[in-house]
């Protein structure tokens, strides 16, 4: 197979808004508050029944929609989550019986935050492998997050940040010169204690004692993640235009983990890109995880400062694990 790029994007956002103020009166901080730190003014929660399958499934459904493409086209499905329906089977499995992709291969990714551009790698090369069956097979690739059911309300460090949502696009063949240039990804594991939900697993199964103490909870040390990012997201951006030999001012679009519109503002200017278009949309939707890259990807695409044909764009994603990742792309079908 020839060069291999994205074909559609698409993206959902659950129907209920939740403002600063709704968030703020639980923990304990004012809605200016919320902004000033964040840059967030309000994020999306799901509605009772919705699982992060539905909405991934919805965001999938609108990238083979946008991409031409149905169903019976795809060859592989991966869902990068950290909130998945449940411990098994894969929230992928879901997501291909909602979308009758019959066809298609269906597993999980979970780097936490890094997620979607873990998945977005694997597919990708998982569609460059020799198939069994040929035909005309894409890879469809998703973020989904339903991070408010693991929130504690009066957490001050999370509750602000988190919001629900997905983002899926649509990996297939594209033009020579087109198409992804490449992928870089480390993991420094000595930092694992920096943010997770300490019970549900097989370490700490869920008990009255984990749910009297809060550990099926969320939490995340805020400072020190900081540090990670503005330490680590400079030398990964660095070290992957390096690796391909591009120039940062050459970049055209900085698609990044929407984690927080301030710290995301404050580390920017660090990164040797040059005039590039940073997309953060994190005002509106807030931090949703592995779906923050393709959600903010699906909104530049739709908005004014859209990738133009033969556009470098760069996707940076950071989290849990801690995990840092970026995907080079030169924009075009």
């Amino acid at each position: 197979m020839g060069a291999l790029g994205i074909l559609g994007t698409g993206s959902y956002l659950p129907e209920q808004v939740v403002g600063n103020e709704t968030v703020a009166e639980r923990a304990g901080v004012s809605a200016e508050w919320i902004e000033r730190k964040t840059g967030i003014v309000e994020r999306r929660y799901a509605a009772e029944h919705e699982a992060a399958s539905d909405l991934a499934a919805e965001a999938a459904a609108r990238a083979l929609a946008d991409a031409g493409a149905g169903p019976d086209d795809v060859a592989w499905i991966v869902v990068a989550t950290s909130t998945p329906d449940q411990p098994q089977p894969a929230t992928a499995a879901f997501v291909q019986h909602r979308l009758g992709a019959r066809r298609a291969a269906a597993f999980d990714v979970n780097a936490v935050c890094a997620g979607f551009v873990a998945a977005l790698h694997t597919g990708t090369r998982l569609l460059a492998a020799p198939e069994a069956d040929g035909g005309r097979r894409l890879a469809l690739v998703v973020g989904a997050e339903v991070y408010s059911r693991i929130l504690d309300r009066g957490d001050r460090r999370t509750a602000p940040l988190f919001g629900d949502g997905a983002g899926a696009v649509v990996v297939g063949p594209v033009r020579e010169g087109r198409g992804f240039v490449g992928t870089g990804m480390r993991t420094d594991g000595h930092l694992h204690d920096l943010i997770g939900v300490t019970a549900g697993g097989s370490r700490a199964p869920a008990s009255e004692k984990t749910l009297a103490q809060g550990d099926h909870y969320f939490r995340m040390q805020g400072r020190a993640v900081r540090q990670f990012v503005e330490r680590e997201l400079p030398a990964a951006v660095a070290g992957t235009l390096a690796a391909f030999g591009v120039a940062g001012r050459d970049v055209a679009h900085f698609v990044p983990h929407q984690a927080n519109g301030e710290m995301l503002r404050s580390v920017a200017g660090r990164l040797g890109l040059g005039t590039a278009r940073t997309h953060l949309p994190v005002d509106r939707h807030g931090n949703t995880g592995a779906a923050s890259i393709p959600l903010a990807l699906d909104h530049a695409r739709r908005g004014p400062d859209a990738p133009a044909d033969d556009e470098l764009v760069l996707l940076a994603g950071f989290g849990g694990g801690m995990t840092v990742g970026t995907t080079l792309l030169r924009w075009g079908r």
